[in-house]
């Protein structure tokens, strides 16, 4: 099993919104960085745990823990020419953009804040904490997930 950090800003897709969704599941649609990309398409998978974190907002932190529930498969928003990732070098048979289906796992009691974060140093090595890394999708060792669930407990 591999253990994720994926970024949402809340006014856009919150971890509310996913709890809310029919079956608590939605897909992740509209990553357009090939790094990203590439962790969905070459390492997530079905059962995968994820630390779902709240972007750009006035506390960031992890709000919730959530679970990736999908092999991946191609971002229709890419075709759209109406959406705002819509990308006019990707086709159906050559499709540039993908992405997973993330589910709701479980409410964490406490958001876990960006600060509260930094304040522990067996947490120091995460790449959230790293200067300069700005993914919206990183991997997270076993060891930083159950830590950083702990403190949500």
């Amino acid at each position: 099993m591999n253990y994720w950090l994926m970024k949402s800003e809340p006014d856009v897709f919150s971890f509310s919104d996913l709890k809310s969704r029919p079956k608590k599941t939605e897909p992740w649609n509209g990553v357009r960085n090939y790094q990203a990309r590439n962790f969905m398409r070459d390492e997530m998978k079905v059962g995968d745990l994820i630390l779902f974190y709240h972007s750009s907002c006035e506390i960031p932190g992890v709000a919730g823990i959530a679970r990736v529930s999908s092999t991946p498969y191609p971002d229709a928003t890419q075709f759209d020419k109406k959406s705002e990732y819509y990308d006019a070098k990707a086709t159906s048979e050559n499709p540039r953009w993908i992405l997973i289906d993330v589910s709701y796992e479980r409410d964490l009691k406490n958001h876990v804040s960006l600060d509260e974060i930094r304040k522990h140093p067996e947490l120091s090595p995460m790449r959230l904490l790293q200067k300069g890394n700005r993914l919206s999708i990183l991997p997270v060792s076993k060891e930083e997930f159950n830590f950083i669930v702990k403190l949500g407990t």
